[in-house]
């Protein structure tokens, strides 16, 4: 489908632009060693080292696109490698362009690049002295162009031993320093290529862990949304079997039927009050649904129990304990049970 090759095609230009800019952020940061091979006029190269190397050749023979010398892996692993080739290996083509285009030389070269050399933009790789100002407002540049076979061809003999990055350069006469026509980070450092990839891996993977979170959030969603549905429907069922009464079963019946069924307490204690006589006193009260304990004091404790079954509100009076008289004691102290018959309608008389 278009629209996935689109999307492919964006996301890998990112994480190219990503990958190059921490490479560069890196190399910028930890700047590695550079091991410079200068082509002498035998084909073969002398050795330049920037810190302390032990064990370096002076010179590597180069024959067939392969090196030769001791200890190459030692010397370049890790290292930045400049390989200066001699001038005959180039072709030289000075540029005249006007002064306003000293920020876009290196495009203006890219583009007329068939023009200037003999070979496509393709097939050549190329580098420009920095910009000279001449007095007519114009500038002019010397570039420095070969063909990719030919820097390739030196590259590969190097990247072998692993170094981070590998670079041909070549000498322009009248002008210092170093012309820079090819560079390439060496496989198995830090490279853009491959940290590209891997930054594609990774937004792979979180998009696979956002599409099954998601998938896990929505079915937990669902499951959730359904439960709170049956209890809500639960709940209303329960409702509408409250509002209906529900007969004997229902809450509210039930409380009604509890409050015509237990006694009442202020009508308990006021009958209490007006069925024993003055003599009597109750020291302890136990009322447990419809049963009534009461333990006390009285002058006479045998005739609590006829007028106790005599009230329309007790019945079924008993003496649940001996009845005893100690020496301190004012009267008889009594231990009597009794049922009690709700009658809840009954008024109290003030």
């Amino acid at each position: 489908m278009k629209w996935v090759s689109t999307i492919g095609a964006i996301c890998g230009a990112w994480t190219g632009s990503v990958a190059g800019a921490i490479v560069a952020s890196v190399n910028r940061i930890v700047s590695p060693r550079v091991v410079r091979l200068v082509e002498t006029d035998d084909d073969g190269f002398e050795v330049e080292t920037t810190g302390k190397v032990e064990n370096v050749p002076s010179r590597i023979g180069y024959s067939g696109g392969a090196l030769s010398a001791p200890n190459l892996t030692a010397l370049f692993r890790g290292k930045r490698v400049e390989i200066v080739l001699r001038p005959k290996r180039f072709l030289f083509r000075p540029l005249e362009l006007p002064a306003r285009a000293t920020d876009f030389v290196e495009g203006i070269v890219r583009a007329q690049i068939d023009r200037l050399t003999p070979w496509t933009a393709s097939e050549a790789v190329f580098g420009c002295t920095a910009p000279i100002a001449e007095s007519n407002d114009t500038i002019t540049t010397m570039i420095a162009a070969t063909t990719r076979k030919v820097a390739t061809g030196y590259v590969q003999a190097v990247t072998g031993f692993h170094p981070s990055a590998v670079a041909v350069c070549t000498n322009v006469e009248g002008h210092a320093g170093h012309i820079k026509v090819f560079e390439q980070s060496a496989r198995g450092h830090l490279d853009a290529a491959r940290m590209s990839r891997a930054l594609q891996l990774a937004l792979g993977i979180a998009a696979v862990v956002a599409t099954f979170s998601v998938s896990v959030s929505a079915y937990v969603a669902n499951n959730l949304d359904a439960q709170g549905d049956e209890l809500a429907r639960q709940i209303s069922a329960r409702r509408a079997a409250i509002r209906a009464g529900g007969g004997d079963r229902s809450p509210i019946a039930a409380l009604e039927r509890r409050k015509f069924e237990t006694p009442a307490s202020v009508i308990v204690l006021e009958m209490l009050s007006r069925v024993l006589p003055d003599h009597t006193y109750v020291t302890e009260l136990h009322l447990a649904g419809s049963k009534l304990q009461i333990s006390g004091v009285t002058a006479d404790a045998s005739s609590l129990i006829p007028l106790i079954e005599r009230s329309q509100h007790f019945t079924r009076a008993t003496f649940y304990a001996p009845t005893t008289r100690a020496p301190s004691d004012p009267g008889e102290r009594f231990h009597i049970e009794a049922r009690i018959v709700a009658k809840n309608s009954i008024t109290v008389a003030p």
